[in-house]
């Protein structure tokens, strides 16, 4: 894994806003930096990636040949969470301004097919079941809901105490719901939702307390299940993402290492409340699930081995602090933070981005070292 390496590096990836005429007002202030990429969708063969940027275009890239494909443009309603259905030229987005419509687009011609309305508020997580056409969104106006791409009105609704987020298992018969502020994770069976959790997870990290007291809050920005179902990944905006047992919901593993997203840039200070940051894809695991790989605000994409997870002890202490994982090891590849970070399904190819696109691909050159050991030899 730290053999890959930067194959391609798209420098003009965002449309950067021009700077202020002497003597206008700024419109936007300067501590929010350069405009970034804020999410990242692979189609299900692995052939080609979307990204959606703040400059409210999307861009298609070809996987194969390494180059940009298309630039959409969506300036009236913008882009977020870009998400390919099971057709390599459709997607769903969210809206980030007019109104918080889902919005299921044709790349084939640059056309919308359907609008899914119901949001009172920013959709801030959309995950396209792995199974079917069906899909399912978290917003800020504190819902769930659940839709099937055939029809334009929502077929479940579940109210929530907090802003959610949300992903299916891969079997797609499972989802779950983060809820923020209440550190709770709540798992839904698919063709039972409007009844009870089936589970419900609370997501407790005892060592928080001995960094500042009270605590600071988790704030949940990403759910991943495993491929094989057993584990369950949360990704957070601070300094720590959370690796869970999805069966009895048992805190596993804290991933620590690297700087949290919340903020936009190094040289601002953290907030007292904790918040989202601008993307939420900045982890997520590898296709075999051996490893989880997340972005940092230092712009360097940390590496951790989750292969031999420890076994829970039963019975379980709430209080006893979970197993510390540090970064197997960093690789650094773009400047400016690295926000968005997927592994591509079919092929050993790496995407991560921020306000540049980076595709990675393994070193194929060897280790100079071991090089020279097997010449040695070969004497």
């Amino acid at each position: 894994m730290s053999k890959l390496k930067p194959a391609r590096i798209f420098k003009n990836a965002v449309e950067q806003q021009p700077p202020p005429s002497p003597g206008s007002a700024s419109p936007r202030p300067s501590q929010l930096g350069p405009r970034q990429i804020t999410g990242i969708s692979f189609d299900d063969r692995g052939d080609q990636v979307i990204t959606a940027a703040e400059d409210e275009t999307f861009r298609l890239y070809n996987c194969k040949s390494g180059k940009q494909v298309k630039i959409l443009y969506s300036k009236k309603y913008g882009v977020d969470l870009p998400r390919f259905t099971h057709k390599n030229t459709a997607i769903l987005h969210a809206s980030t301004k007019e109104d918080d419509t889902i919005r299921y687009h044709s790349l084939h011609d640059n056309k919308y097919l359907q609008y899914f309305k119901g949001h009172k508020g920013r959709v801030t997580s959309l995950e396209m079941s792995p199974v079917d056409d069906g899909f399912i969104s978290g917003s800020l106006d504190k819902t769930v809901r659940l839709w099937d791409l055939r029809s334009p009105t929502c077929k479940g609704l579940l109210n929530l105490p907090a802003s959610p987020v949300v992903a299916y298992d891969a079997s797609g018969l499972v989802f779950a719901v983060g809820v923020n502020q209440y550190s709770r994770i709540l798992l839904y069976d698919q063709a039972n939702f409007d009844k009870a959790p089936f589970m419900t997870i609370t997501l407790e990290d005892p060592t928080l307390s001995l960094v500042s007291f009270p605590p600071r809050a988790i704030y949940m920005t990403s759910l991943a299940f495993s491929t094989d179902g057993k584990y369950l990944l949360v990704g957070c905006s601070g300094d720590a993402h959370y690796v869970m047992d999805a069966f009895d919901g048992h805190l596993l593993a804290k991933l620590e290492g690297h700087t949290g997203l919340e903020r936009r840039k190094l040289d601002i200070p953290p907030s007292i409340e904790p918040s989202r940051g601008c993307s939420g894809e900045e982890v997520s695991w590898t296709p075999d699930s051996k490893f989880i790989m997340s972005g940092s605000l230092d712009g360097k994409i940390y590496i951790w081995d989750v292969q031999n997870l420890p076994q829970v002890q039963k019975p379980v202490d709430p209080k006893a602090h979970p197993l510390r994982l540090l970064p197997l090891s960093s690789i650094e590849g773009h400047p400016g933070p690295s926000r968005c970070v997927k592994y591509n399904p079919r092929f050993a190819m790496l995407c991560s981005a921020g306000v540049e696109l980076a595709f990675w691909l393994p070193d194929q050159s060897g280790d100079p070292e071991e090089i020279a050991k097997d010449l040695l030899k070969k004497k």
